[in-house]
């Protein structure tokens, strides 16, 4: 498949699962994330971590915000600039804007996060694969990122709801596959 059809594939595909994602009733949206936030908190990998960065749910993305409240982790949350994260340190008293895209973020004088301060990054996904590739929202945000070279042996975990948890995705060479899948029913490590 030459990158043309890949890259035709990727956006019709992200457009289905978005609009399967924002479909779902709130009630089963709020039992789902709920699920993933206990399948979080039993796994060692999350547990054993220190400072965590995380994301601010979107277009109905699976709602991590029953975890922030938890003082024992350091949450990092991104920014949008230019072309790259700048992450944040954020507790739930601080205060929030709206960034880029729409998208809830901390305020740019937030404390910022080193790379070598962070345990694991929970990444927001459209879809992951049975291989650990994501499937995001076409920015390029996240591969950036875990290419390069102070971020790319971080854990990462793919945070998703089952019905997004896919055999396989279109890939493209820049591609990185994450390290963890979660979804409300279970976790998968490559």
């Amino acid at each position: 498949m030459d990158t043309v059809e890949q890259k035709l594939n990727k956006v019709e595909l992200r457009r289905s699962l978005l609009h399967t994602r924002q479909s779902m009733p709130i009630g089963e949206w709020r039992e789902k994330s709920d699920r993933i936030c206990t399948q979080l908190q039993n796994s060692a990998i999350f547990s054993q971590a220190k400072t965590i960065l995380a994301y601010f749910s979107f277009r109905q993305e699976p709602d991590l915000s029953p975890l922030f409240a938890d003082t024992k982790y350091r949450w990092g949350f991104p920014r949008c600039v230019d072309q790259s994260l700048h992450w944040h340190i954020w507790t739930p008293k601080d205060s929030v804007q709206t960034g880029a895209y729409g998208i809830t973020e901390p305020h740019p004088n937030a404390a910022k996060v080193e790379p070598a301060e962070v345990d694991l990054i929970l990444v927001p996904s459209v879809a992951c694969d049975h291989q650990g590739y994501r499937l995001g929202y076409g920015g390029g945000y996240y591969d950036r990122l875990l290419s390069s070279t102070e971020w790319v042996t971080k854990p990462t975990m793919g945070i998703i709801f089952d019905f997004a948890y896919l055999p396989q995705l279109p890939i493209e060479p820049w591609d990185k596959p994450l390290k963890n899948v979660f979804t409300e029913t279970g976790w998968v490590n490559y």
